[in-house]
């Protein structure tokens, strides 16, 4: 791939705007030689006013997403891209949420711009636990381990049961959830099935990934080992 479209596809910029960078002496090699639209270098030897080039598609990230911001690029309100550096977003592929946690909720999200891996990972067959800590309104009345597991739970508007879920008591309105799929507020309909409401919803981990201690707010990206730690926890 030509340097103009790599480092354009990469968000810097248009490949008119891209040009231009290379007509400025903006783009050199490590040691700091300018480099020209049709030289051939590998990615990792590229600089951007200095700087390394972005990771090339095949991006991975894991970023702790704190609870006012949506998953979204329409959103007129703050969107999860705004943690990011601002050329992110305009990364052609699109980098996407890997799957979604709503305004309301924090914690561990992933996104992407490879799309085989996107749907490899929000497969159902994929059967991969993603596990939330709660805070609800009300005190656990003691049956929803029960109710949660059994396989039969019907939400309001469904038409099929959800999946059986673990429960975990951590204390009188607090718990531990793991689930196997993914549908519409699910967490917070399942509370509501049972006659209480989810207060403060983070998501802690999804296969075998969780936050590792990543403060609200940062990202980082995925290396190799992280992503088959995703598919290392896949219930069975």
């Amino acid at each position: 791939m030509k340097l103009v479209k790599l480092i354009a596809n990469l968000g810097y910029g248009s490949r008119k705007q891209v040009a231009l960078m290379f007509r400025e002496g903006r783009i050199t090699d490590a040691a700091g030689e300018v480099l020209y639209a049709d030289d051939a270098v590998p990615h990792d030897a590229v600089r951007v006013d200095g700087e390394p080039l972005d990771p090339p598609q095949g991006l991975l990230i894991l970023l702790h997403k704190p609870v006012g911001y949506t998953c979204s690029t329409k959103d007129p309100g703050r969107v999860v891209y705004d943690l990011l550096p601002p050329r992110y977003r305009l990364r052609d592929p699109v980098l996407s949420t890997v799957g979604r946690l709503d305004r309301d909720t924090s914690g561990l999200l992933l996104m992407t711009d490879d799309g085989a891996l996107l749907h490899r990972i929000t497969s159902p067959r994929a059967q991969l636990p993603k596990v939330y800590e709660a805070t609800l309104a009300d005190d656990l009345r003691g049956d929803e381990a029960d109710v949660f597991g059994s396989g039969t739970l019907m939400l309001e508007s469904e038409k099929t049961p959800l999946a059986p879920a673990g429960l975990e008591v951590l204390g009188a309105r607090r718990a531990r959830i793991t689930l196997v799929e993914g549908r519409y507020h699910q967490i917070r309909r399942m509370f509501a099935a049972v006659g209480n409401h989810v207060q403060t919803l983070e998501r802690l981990s999804l296969g075998g990934l969780d936050l590792g201690g990543l403060e609200a707010g940062r990202w980082r990206p995925l290396d190799e080992a992280d992503r088959a730690r995703i598919f290392g926890a896949a219930a069975g």
